[in-house]
């Protein structure tokens, strides 16, 4: 996505494949323009502070880039959203995998950008360094992954966990014989007591199977689920009628040699130039884990409040992992956060990753954060494995779960 950046300001400002931390500056610019008005007040996890009349139409950012590869990040006048340091800091923490973000031209080091205030809907990105690619390339490879089949039960008023275990132990029975290959129920307990509409009174059982035989998926669910309509819990009824089931995508990334792949550029006359891979490489590696780390926050009162109150978070998908970007609204909550939010407390505070491979990285310019949550999305979005298929709400999640906070920071 950051080559329709960095290629016109390469070609704009004659730079050389050497010229590493301008083209690092350029990745960068195209990292925060890539996901639109993102950069700009949408999808932002701060957005309860700003006026909500300039986020209906947030405008589109764009990136003003200089010969060193410095750039400012603004928008057009008169469109809705804005731009500041935290919706920045924001879209730079967006899918990444660490402080080194890679490309076929260039390694940007995300550890060393530094943002500033450039006036109103204006900010200066400066200090990034680069470092010469990877000797790999990542390829894409997509393949059907099998067949997946839903059902979502509706579970309304009182017993819920009862109904939703007599349906539960009614339908594994069901599916015994010809048990598909993966099987696996969420509750999701969103009645509330006493609820004055029938909605608000009800709760949801959501069956998922997936198989690499479409019957196992298909009538062999869908007809256990019907015919149990008369024979289960009180009030038993569907979302929507289950279907025969659907093939989904997986989605892998493999690596190959750079000399592997022939990049060729079409000039507008037609000739085509073959690109050479890079002469300079470096192999990706992980950065100290306590690199920069401020002085810790000292001890004091503290209350359980919602993380949310001192930080921000956003988050993506990576195929099948999911990164969890979350940065400090001050410099003093930098200093509690950087040491309280170690891998252990993530997993805590988010009891789904406990058993999962969870990598944290510093970037301490942006006061931040970034967790890569190893194999949490299964085999990705294609085939929607839990709730949040792309992990675009872990950082909303993080932020309402409750911390021991400082009351000095509150």
């Amino acid at each position: 996505d950051a080559a329709l950046v960095t290629g016109p300001a390469a070609a704009h400002f004659g730079w050389d494949p050497g010229d590493l931390d301008a083209l690092a500056g350029a990745v960068v610019a195209g990292h925060v323009l890539e996901c639109g008005t993102q950069a700009t007040g949408g999808n932002y996890a701060l957005f309860a502070g700003i006026d909500a009349r300039t986020l209906r139409r947030p405008g589109f950012p764009l990136a003003e880039i200089h010969a060193d590869g410095t750039c400012v990040i603004t928008k057009h006048e008169g469109t809705g959203g804005l731009v500041d340091v935290g919706t920045v800091t924001a879209q730079l923490l967006y899918e990444t995998g660490g402080a080194r973000y890679a490309g076929p031209d260039v390694t940007a080091r995300l550890d060393t950008v530094r943002l500033d205030q450039d006036g109103p809907d204006r900010v200066r990105i400066s200090g990034v360094r680069g470092e010469a690619p990877p000797p790999s390339l990542k390829a894409g490879l997509n393949r059907v992954g099998g067949w997946r089949n839903e059902v979502v039960f509706v579970l309304t008023g009182l017993d819920i966990e009862a109904k939703a275990r007599l349906l539960q132990d009614q339908l594994e029975d069901a599916l015994s014989a010809d048990r598909p290959a993966d099987v696996r129920w969420e509750l999701a307990r969103t009645e509330h007591s006493d609820g004055d509409t029938e909605e608000r009174a009800s709760a949801y059982l959501r069956l998922v199977v997936r198989d690499g035989d479409p019957a196992k998926v298909g009538r062999a669910v869908s007809g256990a689920a019907v015919e149990l309509a008369l024979a289960s819990y009180p009030g038993f009824h569907l979302t929507a009628p289950p279907g025969k089931g659907a093939p989904y995508g997986v989605f892998e990334a493999e690596y190959v040699d750079a000399s592997a792949v022939t990049h060729t550029a079409v000039l507008p006359d037609g000739r085509r130039v073959e690109i050479p891979p890079a002469v300079r490489t470096r192999v990706l590696e992980p950065l100290p884990a306590a690199a920069r780390l401020p002085e810790p926050w000292p001890t004091g009162p503290t209350r359980s409040v919602p993380l949310g109150l001192i930080a921000g978070a956003r988050s993506g998908d990576k195929g099948g992992d999911a990164n969890v970007g979350v940065w400090a609204r001050s410099d003093d909550a930098w200093r509690w956060l950087a040491h309280e939010l170690t891998v252990d407390r993530f997993r805590a505070l988010l009891p789904e990753t406990a058993e999962l491979a969870v990598v944290r990285d510093v970037l301490p310019n942006l006061r931040a954060l970034n967790f890569t949550v190893r194999g949490i999305l299964g085999e990705g979005v294609g085939a929607r494995a839990r709730f949040d298929p792309q992990g675009k709400a872990l950082g909303e999640w993080l932020r309402s779960r409750y911390a021991e906070i400082p009351e000095a920071l509150l």
